[in-house]
């Protein structure tokens, strides 16, 4: 008998914190990577834009538009069977009215999403989570280090390092879960602050530079295989260098094709021994 695949929801994401399950999350952009760690197990995949950076080249998630994130949606969806599948709206997606945000988390739930991430806690942005939660779709909160508002905030700086910083990021964590939010990431908060936050609150929150002590944990898929080709945050781990191989690959076939030793001859198609004499080839022996 075939097991039946079970997929993660938000509901499995409560049950998780309740029973002191640590959440997995990793982010994906294409097809193989995303089918290869919903094979291993990954609870969450995350289609963050970050892809602005790590497949677009960008200096920032700033550029990143609607069109580029339902793109890669649809490919990361096509791979996956159990782990639920989150969306970031990009900027701008989201700031402009209630209506247009649930249009465009629409579209990336038609797209293959289970849920969306906004960032940021204003009144706003909690009236759009409430309508977002009303209208059936499942949102995550992300708090700390919001790097669509790298602009404002002046740079990749470390949040709530302070006793009152750390209660106004409780307190902005509250409000995202009173209006629906399922789940929040915490990013760059002190793992004291973090702890702090996550033991005072019902949802899951995910970290990412936040400590041990958040009920799961998401990376960049390209920082942690030591592929992408920029900075590697300090709170990440490198769990493999996909860079050397990729350099050693690359430059093996590029010398093979130059020297004439690929393609070899279980590389290539022939004609039957009749029809290369029919061009007048000699007959190989």
């Amino acid at each position: 008998m075939i097991k039946e695949i079970k997929p993660i929801s938000a509901r499995t994401f409560r049950k998780m914190k309740e029973n002191k399950e640590k959440i997995t999350m990793l982010t994906a952009y294409d097809f193989s990577t995303a089918k290869y760690i919903d094979e291993c197990g990954v609870d969450s995949i995350l289609i963050g834009d970050s892809l602005g950076m790590t497949i677009l080249g960008y200096d920032t998630t700033l550029n990143v538009t609607m069109e580029d994130m339902l793109i890669f949606t649809k490919a990361v969806s096509k791979g996956v069977k159990r782990a639920m599948i989150i969306a970031d709206l990009p900027f701008l997606s989201y700031h402009i009215s209630k209506e247009q945000t649930t249009l465009n988390a629409g579209k990336l739930i038609q797209a293959g999403a289970k849920a969306v991430k906004l960032e940021g806690a204003s009144d706003f942005i909690l009236e759009e989570v409430n309508h977002l939660t009303q209208s059936g779709i499942n949102v995550v909160g992300h708090l700390g280090f919001t790097p669509q508002y790298i602009n404002t905030i002046g740079g990749y700086l470390i949040q709530g390092k302070s006793y009152e910083n750390t209660i106004k990021l409780l307190d902005a964590a509250k409000k995202l879960e009173d209006n629906g939010a399922f789940a929040i990431v915490l990013e760059m908060v002190p793992e004291e602050s973090a702890r702090y936050i996550s033991e005072n609150l019902s949802v899951p929150t995910i970290g990412i530079g936040a400590g041990k002590y958040c009920d799961g944990q998401v990376l960049v898929i390209d920082d942690i295989l030591g592929k992408y080709p920029g900075n590697i945050p300090k709170f990440v781990k490198q769990y493999a260098n996909i860079k050397e191989i990729m350099l050693n690959a690359i430059s093996q076939y590029n010398a093979e094709v130059k020297n004439c030793q690929f393609p070899h001859k279980e590389n290539s198609f022939n004609l039957t021994e009749e029809e290369k004499n029919k061009l007048g080839y000699a007959i190989s022996k």
